[in-house]
């Protein structure tokens, strides 16, 4: 059995989690480029919206990136360990909500994935762990935004980019996955774990906190304070 791989929540505030291993594995519905695991991490407010405009352009068209909560918010190493792989330049492309923008997009994801990684995760930052026994990615990042290279040593906690709306993404958010190879037409999957998160679980008023754990699907979270501050 693969080894669990626990990491910190890579960014701040609150965040909306969508595609969890906890609902099904492979958590995207397609077992590729090392993302059996994967999650997806949506920026919402203090009102769990994902975004503060809804207009015509929300049921008919596509939206400006920059209108979304999570566009722009930093995104945070999750482990410590030394950047393996770093790809930017991409663009952050329009975000689509409605169905007339959403149906032409869904069945454009074939060709996406045959022009290869960059086209389907857009910027990234790959991360190798200790030991180098597994590599964590974070993907979707904003354009212009990455502040590391190769061969940098990071820490938890430490910026690596903004969150962007980049590659095969339908609105801004970031995609965290944990493989066993760096090179992604071969890697598989490794499970993943958050420490030290509190959880909103859907239909429930109160939160809870947890000290390790998956967060379930359409449930909100936030990384709790450290302690002392």
């Amino acid at each position: 059995m693969v080894e669990t791989v626990t990491l910190d929540l890579p960014f701040r505030d609150r965040w909306l989690v969508q595609n969890s291993p906890a609902r099904r594995v492979p958590s995207h519905g397609v077992d590729i480029l090392g993302e059996r695991y994967a999650i997806d991490f949506v920026g919402v407010d203090e009102r769990h919206r994902t975004a503060a405009v809804r207009d015509w352009r929300t049921l008919l068209a596509t939206e400006p990136p920059e209108r979304f909560v999570a566009f722009g918010r930093p995104i945070l190493a999750p482990a410590g360990g030394v950047v393996a792989h770093v790809h930017d330049g991409e663009d952050d492309h329009a975000a689509r909500r409605s169905q007339p923008a959403l149906v032409p997009y869904a069945l454009g994801a074939a060709g996406r994935l045959r022009e290869g990684v960059h086209a389907v995760a857009g910027n990234h930052v790959t991360i190798a762990l200790p030991g180098a026994r597994a590599y964590v990615s974070l993907v979707h990042l904003r354009r212009g935004t990455v502040q590391v290279g190769v061969g940098d040593e990071v820490h938890v906690g430490q910026q690596l980019a903004e969150c962007g709306n980049s590659g095969n993404s339908t609105q801004p958010h970031v995609h965290v996955q944990v493989a066993d190879s760096l090179d992604l037409t071969v890697a598989q999957g490794v499970p993943v774990a958050f420490r030290d998160f509190r959880e909103w679980l859907r239909g429930r008023g109160e939160p809870l906190d947890r000290a390790t754990g998956l967060p379930g699907e359409r449930s909100v979270v936030e990384p709790l304070p450290l302690a002392g501050t």
